[in-house]
Parts: structure tokens; sequence; C-alpha cells
């Protein structure tokens, strides 16, 4: 799983990226995909018109050797040299021009008569001039012919190779990029997930911290208040005791002075009778 991935951070703004390439990669395959169907559905008419062309090239070419016999038979010298004394330009030309299929550019080769040059009227002029013209005509349509297969076959060649190259470009982002992106996804969003639940954890933690610290403090703080309360009922059961000693001595203070007042009445009583018996004795 590690090695079918790409070694990066797993990190939102690399998530982001993955998912933009791997959006990109189907687009692409896709593309490919449509482009690679295009090219081989060319390039099988082009085999079939090959073979085609060829088929028709071998009665061409079997016709256009009866007709030279023919003329040689007619004239009974040997033509190509007067032809070649003959002609001084060409009269049948080629030029080529490119047909775009599917951005990949095809050379097409096409053949033309230029009326104006016609040296080769001439030729066959004593004997043999209507088989001459003949094998001239079936000549000209094989060089159509040769010029219709070389541009079929130069097709054919480019078309295989640029086939070939998109297959496997497509394969390549089918069976590698396009997995490989997916991994990479998949392990992003794992690490990711991790992350938001180790964060999770984490603040679950520090929650539980802050309410046994916010539960420590509330119960530090009653506490205190009771200790607070305590006191103060405390100093208010001291005040409260001060209060009654001190109306307990105000009570006793009058008692007391009563009770001396009696003694010293007590006390001359006692001293008038011992006079009177001290007056009865002498």
């Amino acid at each position: 799983m590690s090695q079918n991935r790409e070694q990066v951070f797993p990190t939102r703004m690399t998530l982001g990226l993955m998912k933009s390439k791997l959006k990109g990669a189907n687009q692409g395959h896709s593309l490919l995909k449509r482009k690679s169907e295009a090219l081989t559905k060319r390039f099988r008419d082009i085999t079939r018109r090959i073979d085609e062309a060829k088929q028709k090239m071998g009665r061409v070419m079997q016709t256009a050797a009866f007709s030279l016999a023919e003329v040689s038979y007619a004239t009974g010298e040997n033509i190509g040299y007067q032809v070649q004394e003959n002609v001084s330009n060409a009269r049948f030309k080629v030029r080529a021009r490119q047909e775009n299929v599917s951005g990949v550019y095809l050379p097409q080769f096409e053949s033309y008569v230029d009326s104006e040059i016609n040296d080769f009227k001439l030729t066959g002029l004593g004997r043999g001039g209507q088989q001459v013209q003949r094998a001239k005509e079936i000549y000209s349509k094989a060089v159509e012919m040769l010029v219709e297969l070389a541009s079929l076959q130069t097709a054919f060649v480019i078309l295989d190779e640029v086939i070939k190259v998109t297959n496997r470009r497509v394969n390549a982002i089918e069976h590698v990029i396009i997995p490989r992106t997916e991994n990479t996804i998949a392990y992003i969003n794992s690490e990711l997930d991790e992350l938001d639940r180790e964060e999770f954890y984490r603040l679950k933690k520090v929650q539980e911290k802050k309410q046994q610290q916010t539960a420590a403090l509330d119960a530090q703080l009653k506490l205190q208040k009771q200790q607070e309360l305590l006191q103060k009922q405390k100093e208010e059961a001291n005040a409260s005791t001060k209060e009654e000693s001190n109306s307990g001595y105000g009570e006793k203070a009058p008692e007391d002075s009563s009770a001396a007042e009696k003694q010293e009445d007590e006390s001359s009583k006692t001293d008038v009778l011992a006079e009177q018996e001290d007056d009865v004795i002498f």
C-alpha cells in the first residue's frame, strides 16, 4: 500500500491537489480512450482500403503488363527508348496535403495530370499508336493506384505507431496513475481521520481537566465559605457568651450588697445585746 502511493504529507492542501489530479487523470483517460477508439476505427478503415487497393493494383498491373507486351509486339522495337527521347517534362504529378484525425496529421497524396504538357503524343505515330495510347492510359491508372496505395501505407504506419503510444498512455493512466492517486487519497483521508480522532481525544481530555479544575476550585470555594460561616458562627457564639456573662455579674452585685447589709444589722444587734448584758452585770 505504501509503495503503491505517492510520498506526500497528509494535509488537506495535498488532499485537494490529489483530488484535482485524480479528476484530471480521469478526464485524460476518457479523452485518450476516445482518441484511441477513433484512431482504431480509422486504422481499420485504412486496412480495409489497403487490402482493396492491393487487390485492384494486382489486376491493374497485370493489365498493364499485357498492354506493354501488345505495344512491343505492335511496334516491333524498344518503345521505352522513344518515350525517353520524346518526354521532357512530367505530365503526371503528385501533390501532398495533411488530414487531421483526432490530433494526428496524416499525409495524403493526390495525383493529377497537367493537361498543358503532352510530349507523348507523337510516340507510336508510325505503327502501334493505338496500343501505345492504351498502354499510356493503363499505366497512368496504375500510377494513380500506386500513389493511393502509398498514401494509405504511410497513414497505416503512422496510425499504428500513434495507436500504440495512445494505448500505452491509456493503460498507464488506468492501471498506474489512477490507482496510485486513489491510494494516496485514501492514505491522506485515513491520516486526517486519525488526526481528527487525536484532536477530539485531546480536546476531550483538556475539557475533562478543566472540569476537574473547576470542580476542585468550586470545592475549595465551598470549603472556604463553610470555614468563614463556622468562624462567623463561632464569633457570634463567643459574643453571646460574653453578653450572658456580663449580664450575670450585674445581677449578683445587689445580692451581695443586701447580704452585707444583713450582716451589718446582725453585727449591730449583737453589739447592742452585748452592751446590755454588760450593763446588767455591772
